[in-house]
């Protein structure tokens, strides 16, 4: 006698179908850590890009001084979207500006520290964690 039954038992589908599930949560939490790098890079390349601006602003609109840099509509737009990028709000992201000197900070997206940019050519990381890690006031330095 031929059995002529051909096909998957019901065990074998469910088995095929918890591993399927299991390798896409671990791409989707890979896709999902890359997506956040990716923020961060986005505010660094934001905050660097503002130093380019900064001088034409030191060199141009009001010369031999860093006085109009905060309110300069490129620096503006670059502190918006490193606010867009980090997700953390405006409270998290500060730019200060003083006649010799300019600094912007903005909270990063995976490890809540801050990222720093100032008229000194300094582009370093601030802090551990959270907001806390921007300073208050208008700041014209990186701590």
């Amino acid at each position: 006698m031929v059995n002529l039954k051909k096909g998957f038992t019901l065990i074998e589908l469910l088995v095929v179908i918890a591993i399927i599930g299991i390798l896409s949560s671990v791409v989707l939490a890979s896709l999902n850590t890359a997506r956040n790098k990716g923020a961060d890079a986005a505010v660094k390349s934001n905050l660097n890009n503002i130093r380019a601006q900064a001088e034409l602003v030191y060199d141009a609109a009001n010369p031999n001084s860093y006085a109009g840099v905060c309110a300069n509509t490129q620096v503006t737009a670059a502190v918006n979207a490193a606010i867009t990028a980090s997700g953390s709000g405006t409270l998290a992201t500060r730019c200060g500006n003083a006649a010799d000197a300019w600094a912007v900070w903005s909270n990063l997206k995976t490890t809540g520290a801050g990222w720093c940019v100032d008229s000194l050519g300094t582009s370093k990381q601030i802090g551990t964690g959270g907001t806390g890690a921007i300073p208050a006031g208008a700041v014209t330095v990186c701590p």
